[in-house]
């Protein structure tokens, strides 16, 4: 069972927590974490590349030349495909890109990806994290206090507009909570700033 240490938001230890092994404690599951990853990545596509066929294309009525006698290979029209300025042959039209994954899948990308960064020591459990007023230094402070000012996700238990709106402006730094937590967004962090709640409703949430 992984012990971590919680710390307030000036980055005093104020005690040890256990944490759930069949949440924080796993072994990480690369083949699945890839899955996730990339279904996760997919599913963030716009779809809205268009490239204009032949048909597309202004101009090209004109047929360049006659069909025969001019030793040219016969043309119907400038904007075939073949041509500069022709119209593109088999290219990307509007689409969908999502796809879906189970359930299962997902819940064991997050654990590995939440594993992840227990066994890297870039999780970090602050006791509470609360700001007064939209006050953007106080989380510049927590974050360089707790050693997470680089690239930090910080994860909340319920929505705060205060605290999102404070962290909001600091370069790399994103705020979730853990209705909305995703295994990209915990590996492509630097470090997890996680708050005890938030800690005991993700081992609530997952633990079934």
């Amino acid at each position: 069972m992984p012990k971590v240490t919680i710390y307030d938001m000036t980055g005093k230890s104020v005690g040890e927590k256990d944490l759930s092994d069949a949440i924080f404690g796993i072994v990480p599951n690369k083949v699945v974490l890839h899955a996730v990853i990339k279904n996760y990545l997919a599913n963030q596509r716009q779809g809205t590349q268009s490239t204009l066929t032949r048909t597309e294309v202004s101009g090209g009525g004109k047929k360049p030349w006659r069909q025969k006698g001019t030793g040219h290979a016969r043309q119907g029209s400038t904007r075939a495909p073949q041509w500069t300025h022709g119209g593109i042959a088999l290219g990307p039209k509007p689409r969908s890109y999502r796809y879906a994954l189970n359930r299962k899948m997902k819940v064991l990308g997050l654990k590995s990806a939440l594993s992840a960064k227990v066994l890297e020591n870039d999780l970090v459990l602050v006791d509470d994290i609360k700001v007064e007023g939209y006050r953007t230094k106080a989380v510049v402070a927590m974050l360089k206090a707790l050693g997470a000012d680089r690239k930090a996700l910080i994860i909340t238990a319920d929505a705060d507009p205060v605290l999102v709106g404070s962290a909001r402006n600091i370069p790399g730094v994103k705020t979730t909570i853990v209705g909305s937590l995703n295994s990209y967004d915990i590996l492509n962090a630097g470090k997890l700033v996680v708050s005890v709640a938030a800690a005991e409703k993700l081992e609530e949430v997952y633990s079934k």
